[in-house]
């Protein structure tokens, strides 16, 4: 779907992408990096709109740097920062964007109403866009991105500005963008638990140099420790805080969560230190479940504990700066 080899691209006092190399097949990809990272420029050079100072990229099979038209036939884009005339309505707007992309007359307005009823904008497709909540903006812009029936589209920073009910009604579009209508999507954004819910593949670049492209999968495999939720009781007031103690006690490294949770190493626990790791952690399992009972307290879950994409992407920073130093 896209593919890059050794793109790199400068301006006068930074280098926004550093020799970056990475394919990405088709399904939700989500771009991952800090602001400044280099997102947005690799989506401008991908579609043509920039030129890169070394390297290449191609997608959908097409030279970025010789076929940015062909390119933007069959690839949709939602730009990060509003471009939306005010007294325009949606339909104008979408409708417009669809003969740009040369949708016959009938055609686009045809599209046009199919897409603005997908992004949940039917009611309000004849009101000047001036008069839009963000949120509704933010579905204007995903709307043009759709509205020619594109291969593949280019979403940049959607969630931006939205409240945490319009970022997930925003992240379940998406999702049905490709689940419903197959259609490919590369979302960028520096909020990493969103792209763990939508993405099928997550790619990190930091600096302009890639970090790591694997699966969600891999980022969130398993960890070694497990994730304990307790009640509190009238014995113990605070029940995370009880039950750490009584861990300590036995020999059980253990860390306060966030709210009520306790997270238990089960990797290697001081006693039977030759034993396999399955048996070691079963005997972990036993003595906190044990404990929880002893001491009064409710268990409302206890499961190994997944790495999140957050911690995965810290990391990878922290070794690319002591390799540096």
């Amino acid at each position: 779907m896209i593919q890059t080899e050794s793109l790199t691209k400068r301006y006068p006092k930074v280098t926004a992408l550093d020799r970056l190399t990475v394919d990405i097949e088709p399904g939700v990809t989500g771009l991952v990096g800090a602001n400044g990272a280099g997102k947005s420029t690799l989506i401008k050079i991908l579609l043509g709109l920039a030129p890169a100072s070394e390297g290449t990229a191609r997608v959908l099979g097409k030279d970025s740097a010789h076929e940015g038209g062909a390119i933007r036939e069959q690839v949709g884009y939602m730009p990060e920062h509003d471009c939306l005339p005010p007294d325009v309505s949606a339909t104008e707007f979408v409708v417009h964007m669809a003969r740009m992309a040369g949708l016959p007359r009938t055609s686009a307005r045809e599209r046009t109403a199919d897409t603005l009823r997908h992004v949940g904008l039917h009611e309000e497709r004849y009101r000047p866009m001036g008069g839009y909540s963000t949120g509704m903006k933010q579905r204007v812009k995903l709307a043009q991105a759709l509205v020619h029936d594109p291969r593949l589209v280019l979403l940049d920073e959607p969630t931006n500005g939205l409240d945490p009910a319009g970022r997930d009604e925003m992240l379940g579009l998406i999702r049905r963008v490709h689940a419903e209508f197959g259609i490919s999507v590369l979302v960028t954004s520096h909020l990493l638990g969103e792209l763990e819910r939508i993405s099928d593949h997550v790619v990190v670049i930091d600096g302009g140099k890639l970090l790591r492209s694997q699966s969600i999968g891999g980022f969130t495999g398993a960890t070694a420790s497990l994730a304990v939720e307790v009640t509190d009781s009238d014995a113990h007031p605070d029940g995370a805080r009880a039950l750490l103690d009584a861990l300590a006690a036995q020999g059980l490294a253990a860390t306060a969560g966030t709210g009520h949770v306790v997270h238990v190493d089960a990797s290697a626990p001081d006693t039977n230190a030759d034993a396999d790791a399955g048996a070691d952690a079963d005997r972990v399992y036993d003595v906190v479940r044990d404990t929880v009972a002893d001491l009064g307290l409710g268990l409302i879950r206890m499961e190994q504990r997944r790495h999140r994409i957050a911690e995965v992407f810290q990391n990878d920073r922290n070794d690319r700066e002591e390799v540096r130093s």
